[in-house]
């Protein structure tokens, strides 16, 4: 099955051409750091300008470097959500008129289940292992969670409480003046620096929690907020560290919270293998930490490929090659979903 995929959830345009869950052709992505970079985050209507003016010829670069062409697609699909809803309308859009151009079927897909797909795109993952329990570890500006991968079902069994460890990362990196996009920035200063040197919390939760969790345990839940507020006051005192020393400890806390819960996780559920994705993924002291809880815990660890750990077309048609998808019969009947929820366990 070639498949095209289009990808516009946020703040990456990006197009794919897949020959199955597993194959990719062809995988463009446009990001929009630049356009965002003075404003300190993503905004919205900006952003969905730059998908709708990038997205055509975005979709034709990704034909051309599969060797493809418009004949020669089976099926189209776009992330219907979750994400920012005027993104995902541009290109949604763009897909429904492609499908109905074309006359091939349009598939929905659920941007976490992508990532959860990517995942599977490490060349690593043994095919034996693709109807087997997994737990993966998703991590990105908008989402963080733990999913249980059990054959075809997953299921949501940690979420965060408030912000997300890539919110957290950038929100960390402002306040040391670091610049955007925060993960990337803070890891570059962090290079030389004592991991130890300031204690920052880890975000644990309690019971009180829980009523706010949607059935979710709090042990295997994230807090961020908290992390980011001690970072503030401690940057009020005269007493600092060195600034590598602090950018080390802060991102140390970030990836000891999510080791910490990945690691809750296997206990809890027993799982064949261990599984992150996500643009957090990226960051190398995080992907060191999980290959040591990996080991530990006697489970193999796969990680998205480092170029399709951030948003990417490739994981959303791989997810529709897979199964993962909603056919979306008449295309026009599509809707976007900005708040798309994963089933909770």
């Amino acid at each position: 099955m070639r498949m095209l995929g289009i990808e516009t959830s946020c703040d990456e345009t990006a197009a794919a051409v897949v020959d199955g869950p597993r194959q990719v052709r062809a995988s463009v992505v446009l990001s929009q750091i630049a356009e965002h970079a003075s404003h300190g985050g993503v905004v919205p209507e900006v952003a969905a300008r730059l998908h709708a003016e990038r997205l055509p010829t975005l979709v034709e670069q990704a034909l051309r470097e599969a060797g493809t062409d418009w004949p020669d697609l089976d099926s189209i699909a776009v992330t219907a959500g979750p994400g920012l809803a005027t993104s995902l309308l541009v290109g949604t859009a763009a897909a429904i008129t492609l499908a109905l151009r074309l006359g091939r079927p349009l598939w929905a897909v659920h941007h976490l289940d992508a990532h959860l797909q990517s995942i599977l795109l490490d060349p690593a993952f043994p095919m034996s292992l693709e109807g087997s329990r997994g737990l993966a570890l998703l991590v990105s500006g908008g989402h963080t969670c733990l999913v249980l991968v059990d054959g075809k079902v997953r299921r949501l069994v940690g979420a965060t409480f408030d912000d997300a460890a890539g919110e957290a990362l950038d929100k960390g990196a402002r306040l040391l003046g670091l610049g955007y996009p925060g993960g990337p920035a803070i890891e570059r200063a962090a290079k030389g620096g004592q991991a130890d040197a300031v204690e920052f919390p880890r975000g644990e939760l309690s019971d009180r929690d829980a009523a706010e969790l949607r059935g979710l345990s709090p042990a295997l839940c994230f807090s961020f907020s908290g992390l980011k507020t001690a970072l503030l006051y401690y940057l009020r005192r005269c007493d600092r560290a060195p600034a590598n020393d602090v950018a080390a400890s802060y991102q140390e806390a970030v990836v000891d919270a999510l080791a910490i819960r990945l690691r809750r996780g296997v206990e809890a559920f027993s799982p064949d293998w261990l599984g992150c994705a996500g643009g957090v993924a990226r960051n190398d002291r995080l992907r060191t930490r999980l290959a040591e809880v990996a080991r530990e815990l006697g489970r193999p660890l796969y990680l998205a490929p480092a170029e399709y750990c951030t948003d990417n077309a490739a994981m959303v048609a791989a997810a529709a090659a897979a199964g993962r998808a909603e056919h979306v019969e008449p295309p026009e009947a599509l809707c976007i979903r900005p708040t798309w929820p994963l089933p909770v366990t």
